[in-house]
């Protein structure tokens, strides 16, 4: 079957089980578990839960491996940094990677004697700093700047030095681009943003190849307690099978907008993987099977993308991205990204696309 198929048939009761087609949440802090303990698939709720584990068997069609939830991306994130890596390894991250992960990274790893080795993501500046590494950690394409590294070359690179490779795929997500295929360690998501795409949940994901590395990752996450709520894995499993319909219509609205961008001589730096003219276009057309739902332009100054976001009226202002409504922020306002002033992020939604176009090039009449 097609994966779009598998996708949206996958971890519900069989079909010819009588009943829902997806159970409803299983809320549950204990469950009857008279005698030895281990005859029971689940007995108190830190350890397991089956909308946990419906969830769990979807992410795994979708991944091409086990997987476990978790409560969100960072939860996700910290979980395989803290089953890789001791006082005195060494990690290669990217210098453009996520925000959060970059402070985590400063704040909590450097902290406890982990080693910082810091490249841009572009070119695959990150294989020349592998030698004696642990663990080589990828985002691509990278949030908010978009750039796009080859994942076969950089995850090639890694497992011939001996090095562990994780890949924040939260952008593209694992419908786009594989990276457990291409021989990744770890594939990792906040499934908060594209993967689930409501708006309505906090939620992430690890996947693994490796059974011995699930393992230690569902002993991270039992005795760190950091499990997820059976309410949001029951609704992102709900979301799930809308997915390929969901991601087919952004694609395609971010495709038009960034050919629409790239025409008008009063936007600058237009990043969008899918577009012909976009410096990584060739990197990402052979890892992704379509480029997802952000892009990012540049009004350079910070008032101009103020009058754009204000002049909106079908976009939302707002941080995040990847969900069905569209949305766009000043990235700036935050700190912590090498942007400038007026860049802005733009999460492409499943409006019709001429009334996105519309709002987007009115607004930008108004931008002066």
């Amino acid at each position: 079957m097609h994966r779009d198929t598998l996708i949206l048939q996958a971890g519900l009761p069989h079909h010819r089980t009588p009943g829902a087609f997806l159970p409803g949440p299983q809320f549950a802090s204990t469950f009857v578990s008279p005698g030895d303990p281990a005859g029971h698939p689940y007995t108190y709720g830190r350890f397991g839960n089956p909308t946990w584990s419906a969830w769990e068997a979807a992410l795994e069609a979708l991944e091409g491996g086990p997987a476990l939830a978790f409560p969100s991306g960072m939860a996700a994130c910290a979980a395989v940094f803290g089953v890789c890596l001791r006082p005195g390894d060494a990690v290669v991250l990217p210098s453009d990677a996520y925000y959060t992960t970059r402070s985590f990274a400063q704040n909590w790893l450097a902290s406890n004697g982990v080693q910082l080795r810091l490249a841009p993501t572009r070119d695959e500046a990150q294989a020349a700093l592998l030698e004696g590494a642990r663990l080589l950690w990828i985002e691509t394409p990278t949030n908010p700047g978009l750039e796009v590294c080859d994942l076969r070359e950089l995850i090639g690179a890694a497992r011939k030095a001996g090095v562990l490779v994780a890949v924040d795929n939260t952008t593209a997500t694992a419908a786009l681009q594989q990276p457990l295929s291409l021989g990744a360690t770890f594939s990792l998501a906040s499934d908060t943003k594209a993967l689930t795409g409501h708006s309505d949940l906090i939620l992430g994901h690890v996947a693994t190849a490796d059974p011995e590395w699930l393992a230690r990752l569902k002993t991270w996450r039992t005795q760190y307690g950091a499990i997820p709520g059976p309410m949001e894995t029951w609704l992102a499993h709900r979301s799930l099978g809308t997915l390929a319909l969901r991601l087919a219509r952004q694609c395609g609205n971010a495709m038009a907008l960034a050919r629409l961008l790239h025409l008008r001589s009063d936007v600058r730096g237009v990043r969008y993987p899918g577009h012909p003219e976009d410096p990584a276009h060739e990197i990402a057309r052979r890892q992704m099977s379509a480029y997802g739902s952000v892009l990012s332009f540049d009004l350079e100054t910070r008032p101009r993308a103020e009058q754009f976001l204000g002049g909106l009226e079908l976009v939302r202002e707002t941080t995040s991205f990847g969900g069905i409504h569209s949305t766009a922020e000043r990235r700036a306002r935050w700190g912590g990204d090498p942007v400038s002033e007026g860049f802005i992020r733009f999460s492409a939604g499943c409006e019709a696309e001429a009334d996105l176009l519309a709002d987007v090039e009115q607004a930008l009449g108004k931008a002066g």
